[in-house]
């Protein structure tokens, strides 16, 4: 499920099927598909920094470290293997999560480290931050209202994340230890299928995308997903590939986990709704059961467990979880304020 065949492109065959957003992810994409070096790109950098408004959600900013990113995945193939340590790509991409990272907290609203720190007390803390919240959502719109090319815009945006679900989060694994390490390996076991290749979630998702008639080919909507989608999918990769942002992966996952079941309930009971059959629906319903176990376990024993073992990273984990129903809440405000207005919630293709 790659954009690319596993071999540098022939002459003539692009090296992505997506389109660049700006100077920076211009010069990266050929940098990528060339492997010719590029004095210029920290220059570039700066200068696409200098000017943004808000690294959030710029276009630029968020599909060059889509790009980067891609490369440690093998997103993209073969294609950018050679440069995934190269120091000028490394150095840009550490500038760039400077700039994502600084807006992202300035953002974040998150309450105070929960003291004395138990594992009780974070986990108790994690529940409360992502308890549901009343009135609408993107969720219940979903199951009450949303069309069936609304269902198909939402299986189209969520799967810059979903065909590779679980991978940002298991770059934790080996820098846990004890029981949250065992935590963390429990809950991914499940995400990939627990040694049954079909079961795994990104599998299922595929499965569903097809279902739906859509292109199951990771990264091949890349050009119809707004910035917000991207930046949801970067901020777990920039907590899962820093070290010093352990807390912050965890606390991800915890709220992430904390709050899948209901939501993805809503989905496939709208999914239902407009006619999609099981072939679409499984992979919700599979979340509905297995992330209701999934979050006590992310909440006690892997985010519990890592405050009660290293007491200085619960501010980080807290921030992690509040990172995560922020970026939510991005995408959610995005969707339903296109759809309210009668507009598709995907980018014009180019």
């Amino acid at each position: 499920m790659t954009v690319l065949v596993d071999h540098p492109p022939a002459t003539g065959e692009p090296a992505f099927s997506f389109h660049d957003r700006g100077p920076l992810s211009r010069r990266i994409m050929r940098m990528l598909a060339t492997s010719h070096p590029d004095d210029g790109l920290d220059v570039v950098a700066h200068d696409v920094l200098d000017l943004t408004r808000d690294a959030v959600l710029d276009d630029d900013v968020q599909l060059s470290l889509f790009l980067l990113y891609g490369t440690a995945y093998g997103s993209f193939g073969r294609v950018g293997a050679e440069l995934e340590w190269d120091p000028t790509l490394l150095r840009v991409r550490t500038r760039l999560e400077a700039a994502f990272e600084a807006a992202v907290r300035d953002r974040v609203d998150a309450p105070p480290a929960p003291s004395p720190v138990t594992a009780a007390s974070v986990a108790d803390a994690l529940f409360a931050l992502t308890a549901p919240q009343p009135g609408p959502g993107l969720a219940r719109d979903v199951e009450k209202t949303a069309t069936r090319e609304q269902v198909r815009e939402l299986l189209i945006l969520r799967s810059i994340y979903t065909l590779r679900e679980a991978d940002p989060h298991s770059w934790a694994i080996p820098r846990l230890t004890g029981r949250p390490k065992a935590a963390l390996v429990e809950i991914q076991s499940d995400e990939y299928g627990g040694g049954r290749p079909e079961r795994m979630h990104s599998v299922m998702y595929a499965d569903a995308m097809r279902g739906a008639g859509l292109d199951d080919r990771y990264a091949h909507y890349v050009d119809r997903v707004p910035a917000v989608t991207l930046a949801s999918q970067n901020l777990m990769s920039m907590f899962g590939m820093n070290r010093r942002l352990l807390g912050a992966v965890v606390g991800h996952l915890a709220a992430f986990e904390m709050t899948s079941s209901l939501p993805n309930r809503r989905y496939a009971d709208g999914m239902r709704r407009v006619g999609f059959d099981e072939t679409v629906t499984a992979y919700f319903d599979e979340h509905v059961e297995a992330d209701a176990v999934h979050e006590q376990i992310a909440g006690r024993d892997l985010a519990g467990g890592l405050a009660e073992q290293q007491p200085d990273l619960v501010s980080d984990i807290v921030f992690g979880a509040a990172a995560c129903l922020l970026m939510d809440d991005l995408v959610a405000d995005h969707v339903r304020t296109a759809w309210a207005a009668g507009r598709s919630a995907l980018r014009t293709e180019r």
